[in-house]
């Protein structure tokens, strides 16, 4: 059982809605989002992650690229 299941919140600033996705820190840091806390995870809600994929959907797509 996770964080999620646990009913852990949002991660972004001055968001109450509980998380529903956990994507790293580091995923985050060039998605224009801020989060607060030092942990390594960040927990978003359906809005929050739903900015940070439009957000990061270039650099994801050009990460998917060099794998394949």
């Amino acid at each position: 059982m996770g964080k999620i299941d646990k009913g852990v919140g949002c991660s972004a600033s001055g968001c109450k809605n509980p998380g529903e996705r956990s994507i790293s820190r580091q995923q985050l840091a060039g998605s224009g989002l801020s989060a607060g806390g030092d942990d390594r995870r960040v927990y978003l809600c359906r809005e929050h992650y739903k900015e940070w994929k439009k957000a990061t959907k270039k650099d994801r797509s050009a990460e998917r690229a060099r794998w394949s």
